[in-house]
């Protein structure tokens, strides 16, 4: 039974399409999981894609076909969150889609700009990561239906 502070599909999905941080957590062998803030990009009905580093802690843990979580939230009022659950693909990212598309996205165009500007399509192509990850457990809560 869904609880009455719970989002619907099109709520849940616009939410995420919106630009916030999100919380990716990662299990390891030993200890508590990794958590860490994110980038994301996300299309309704689609995947989450986020890009990490791949000779970082994230890099060397995450694995194609490991269960991992992300949690999306909203910091003022009314409180919202997503989590999401479900397995990654670890691919190869795409400098257009997954790079400059989610910069633009959290910087704008000029801020994306500078940002990017140490960078170049080769160096982050080889040096990062394509986490994408295929949802099958979602929780949502809006407090502002409360």
């Amino acid at each position: 039974m869904a609880s009455s502070l719970s989002m619907t599909r099109a709520e849940r999905e616009a939410f995420l399409e919106g630009v916030h941080i999100a919380v990716l957590a990662l299990d390891k062998a030993a200890g508590a999981p990794i958590l860490t803030p994110v980038w994301y990009s996300y299309s309704a009905g689609g995947d989450v894609r986020i890009v990490i580093g791949k000779d970082g802690k994230k890099g060397k843990l995450v694995q194609s076909g490991q269960r991992i979580s992300l949690c999306v939230q909203t910091e003022s009022l009314p409180y919202k969150y997503v989590t999401v659950e479900g397995l990654v693909s670890v691919e190869r990212p795409d400098w257009e889609r997954d790079t400059r598309a989610v910069a633009e996205r959290y910087l704008g165009a000029a801020g994306a700009k500078s940002y990017l500007a140490g960078s170049s399509k080769e160096a982050s192509e080889t040096n990062n990561l394509l986490l994408r990850v295929t949802p099958d457990t979602w929780r949502t809560v809006d407090y502002g239906k409360a």
